[in-house]
């Protein structure tokens, strides 16, 4: 009866509308799964629909590629003003030569919305695993500055999962949009710390950055602090200085799982250290972070110099992203990684600068021991030889560009001849 009551005119058109509705649904669906489709409006991050694995591939690292709007090219003009170019993926392979490869960066797989950036603004470097995605939106929040992050993602099948809550907390947290650029690094090495801190480093987009764990909750101001040291603010200008932000950590663990209780001002900081309910970041191995010298922190009012550095100080550091060493991306899994980027900025004749009044507290989480003990073993023999190797490298840099006897050379003439045999290299290297 219906039949007879419709035009063949108007049975065709239905038809078309009908098949049309079905090609736009695949290709939505498709999209959506795949997420080819990340909008750039505020909030319109498509959830990735979390894959099941009897009737969908898995996402691929070329799936990952066109998120991220294809095959990019590093373009550049030569001398006669003639276009050059060459394939991002080929530049980065090189940037990131030293780490366990193959491995697939993608920057800026979100980008930062935020575009009216001070370039003396300070931007936090950082690196961030699954389980603390959260913590990371709390330190967007709270920061409201700019955050340069690195993600790894291991190239498996958990790919799919970690993206679907990249994608939520991007849609749950406006700061988030707002202010951070993520990084995506695909492959199949865990506890790259080094080469994921020189991802976020590369890409950051002001002149200053502060390597910092995401852990660590940032309890006062030191952006306005740094303003209000006009000296201490030129020496970071001309890249002769690093500022040391102090770090604590709570005595008892369940104290430190709240950052709504952390104090944010010394004062009220110090009431709790005479309390002894917090003291330095990991007070048991005093090495990490007691060059800050944390008696004189407490009394000062003024920035100071650090002056009894030891090879293992690992401070949470601002400093200036050109002409400052990278981290050794040798350095896999725990140990030694943070310290050894802090030692070859130290050796390049940078100065640590402690800011008075200013402070970071541990956010309470739990470790793998087992995992860090092993790792820390195989971390600090290849630490013994990275320290007699950088010695080596810097002093005749130095010695060839006649600065020797110069102030830039003061931190390694006194650190590296601490290793045996280093003065007796050098004497030759300067007879020849």
């Amino acid at each position: 009866m219906r039949d007879r009551l419709l035009s063949p005119a108007s049975s065709n058109a239905l038809k078309y509308i009908f098949l049309f509705s079905i090609a736009a649904s695949l290709l939505y669906t498709t999209q959506h799964l795949l997420g080819l489709s990340r909008g750039t409006r505020l909030g319109s991050f498509p959830a990735i629909t979390t894959r099941t694995a009897v009737d969908e591939p898995a996402l691929s690292v070329a799936a990952l590629q066109q998120r991220y709007l294809g095959v990019q090219r590093v373009t550049w003009s030569n001398s006669k003003g003639e276009k050059e170019s060459l394939t991002e993926d080929i530049v980065l392979d090189k940037v990131f030569s030293d780490a366990m490869g193959p491995s697939k960066v993608i920057p800026y797989y979100f980008r930062a919305q935020d575009t009216a950036i001070d370039k003396e603004e300070v931007t936090i470097a950082t690196l961030v695993t699954q389980n603390r995605f959260k913590v990371l939106s709390r330190l967007a929040s709270h920061y409201k500055g700019p955050v340069s992050v690195a993600i790894h993602i291991n190239d498996d099948d958990s790919k799919q999962q970690i993206l679907t809550e990249l994608h939520a907390l991007y849609d749950e947290n406006e700061d988030m949009r707002r202010y951070v650029d993520l990084h995506l690094v695909v492959d199949k090495f865990d506890r790259q710390f080094n080469m994921w801190r020189n991802v976020a480093k590369f890409f950051a987009r002001t002149d200053y950055l502060m390597m910092l764990d995401v852990d660590f909750y940032l309890c006062t101001d030191f952006r306005k602090a740094l303003k209000s040291q006009p000296q201490l603010m030129e020496e970071l200008r001309s890249g002769r200085a690093a500022v040391v932000v102090p770090a604590f950590e709570f005595i008892k663990e369940k104290d430190g799982e709240d950052w709504r209780d952390f104090p944010t001002t010394k004062e009220a900081l110090m009431d709790i250290v005479m309390e002894d309910r917090i003291d330095m970041f990991h007070r048991s191995w005093k090495r990490g972070h007691g060059s800050t010298n944390y008696t004189r922190w407490y009394a000062s009012e003024m920035p100071y110099k650090v002056t009894d550095y030891n090879y293992s100080y690992e401070p949470y550091v601002i400093f200036k992203k050109e002409g400052t060493p990278w981290c050794d991306e040798r350095f896999i899994g725990y140990g030694a990684n943070k310290a050894a980027c802090l030692y070859e900025i130290y050796l390049a004749g940078i100065d640590y600068w402690v800011l008075p009044n200013d402070f970071l507290i541990h956010q309470t989480h739990h470790y793998m021991e087992d995992t860090r003990a092993k790792e820390r073993k195989y971390n600090k023999k290849l630490y013994d030889y990275y320290r007699e190797e950088v010695c080596l490298r810097y002093a005749r840099m130095i010695i060839a560009a006649d600065q020797w006897e110069m102030p830039i050379a003061n931190n390694i003439r006194r650190e590296c001849a601490k290793i045996k045999g280093f003065s007796d290299v050098i004497s030759k290297i300067h007879s020849s």
